[in-house]
């Protein structure tokens, strides 16, 4: 299938959101999340942009901006270590809210760079539902996910279009 979708398709993004920040953040530079969703849409015709991410209460502001910026946010809870290191793996919400959505779109969009989605990235593709596997990172992803190469598009040369400038 052409990477021009019909006016018919609905799209839809499920987005590891701590995936994709570190990934870019690894790479040197900080993702604008508001121009990120507009590009979605332009590039991709993005209908709705499902973000999950762990929820920390003190990131009220961010949460605000990332509604105003076009995502629909889905929290997991998070847990708190000794070393004051946080942690809220939203593998299972992903995959389990592209299946509760799986009637409203046509075709979905993963953003991430991780393995454990190899199962729903093949379910999808043999119900022909899949439309790309958004990898933030070409150099560093997993190996599970390279059987999808052709689905495949890779966020490097994005950074001038994306990157959060300092002003």
């Amino acid at each position: 299938m052409s990477e021009i979708q019909t006016q018919k398709e609905i799209i839809y993004a499920f987005i590891d959101s701590q995936n994709l920040n570190l990934s870019i953040r690894d790479q040197g530079w900080r993702l604008d999340f508001a121009k990120f969703r507009i590009y979605l849409s332009d590039k991709f015709k993005i209908k709705k942009a499902h973000l999950f991410l762990g929820y920390v209460h003190s990131n009220q502001k961010l949460y605000q901006y990332l509604k105003e910026a076009g995502y629909f946010l889905i929290f997991k809870p998070t847990i708190k270590f000794k070393d004051k290191k946080t942690k809220g793996n939203i593998d299972a919400e992903l995959v389990l809210h592209s299946m509760i959505e799986y009637e409203n779109y046509n075709k979905a969009v993963i953003i991430s760079n991780d393995g454990d989605f190899y199962c729903l990235i093949k379910h999808l593709r043999s119900k022909n539902k899949l439309f790309k596997v958004i990898i933030s990172n070409k150099n560093n992803f997993s190996s599970l996910l390279k059987k999808f190469r052709k689905h495949m598009f890779y966020m490097n040369d994005l950074r001038q279009k994306l990157e959060i400038k300092d002003e």
